[in-house]
């Protein structure tokens, strides 16, 4: 399965929910749905805009965690 690590990035940025929306133009409740892990799918322009706001890697935000 696909973790979801925004949380973890959004910490170390010190920065909140509400500023990266701002910043990627992407709505809270989009921003939220993919935060909590419950979005089937990401756009690559949607991950490239968070990593932009973020300053960091597709791989900071999403891991891969065995099922087993």
């Amino acid at each position: 399965m696909i973790r979801i690590n925004l949380d973890v990035m959004l910490a170390r940025r010190k920065m909140s929910l509400t500023e990266l929306s701002e910043r990627v133009g992407v709505t809270l409740a989009n921003l939220s749905i993919l935060k909590t892990g419950k979005a089937k799918a990401v756009r690559f322009t949607t991950l490239d805009a968070l990593c932009r706001a973020l300053d960091c890697q597709p791989g900071d935000i999403l891991e891969y965690v065995s099922d087993e």
